[in-house]
């Protein structure tokens, strides 16, 4: 969701820097060559075409229920990409510490790695869970999957978390190979 608010963002600026841009090429044209028309937007043309043009005609509505539309949806998704940062214990009243769901999947990630058997492990992470997918060196996991998730609650009830989350874990088996 953040990169659909950064790229929205993006374009909006854009087009925010062209508008203003096309503004001093007609004020410079403007100030430089005053009684001659515009440079690059004909605005005698603009202003004939839209005195023409009634509040009450449909194109007008229609433009204006699509910009009510676009601005409901940049609405909803400004307030749906909040950042999902994960609440650890203050350490005093005015302090509020938080870590982000990266570093807690990077933490747990270095303690199952650091598993005896693992070949490759993935960690996701958030306030309410946290999912290990590990990738056994041998066929036969044996107690690997216990080892990882006793390593990843470990990591997990190391730090002082408000809440704890869930740890799911799952080993899968080296393929055979051809």
């Amino acid at each position: 969701m953040r990169f659909v608010v950064r790229l929205i963002t993006t374009l909006l600026g854009l087009a925010a820097a062209a508008a203003g841009a096309v503004l001093v090429i007609e004020a410079v044209g403007a100030l430089v060559r005053p009684g001659t028309g515009a440079l690059i937007v004909p605005w005698q043309r603009v202003h004939a075409a839209l005195s023409v043009v009634s509040w009450d005609d449909a194109p007008v509505r229609a433009s204006a229920a699509v910009v009510l539309v676009a601005g409901l949806l940049l609405l909803l998704v400004a307030t749906t990409s909040r950042r999902r940062e994960i609440r650890l214990h203050d350490p005093a009243p005015e302090v509020t510490v938080t870590t982000d769901p990266r570093s807690l999947a990077r933490l747990v990630g270095h303690q199952v790695r650091d598993q005896d058997g693992v070949a490759t492990a993935s960690v996701t992470a958030s306030a309410k869970r946290v999912q290990v997918r590990a990738s056994s060196q041998f066929r036969d996991t044996g107690d690997l999957r216990g080892r990882l998730t006793e390593a990843a609650e470990h990591a997990v009830h190391d730090l002082p978390l408000r809440t704890t989350p869930k740890v799911l874990v799952s080993v899968s088996t080296p393929k055979e190979r051809r």
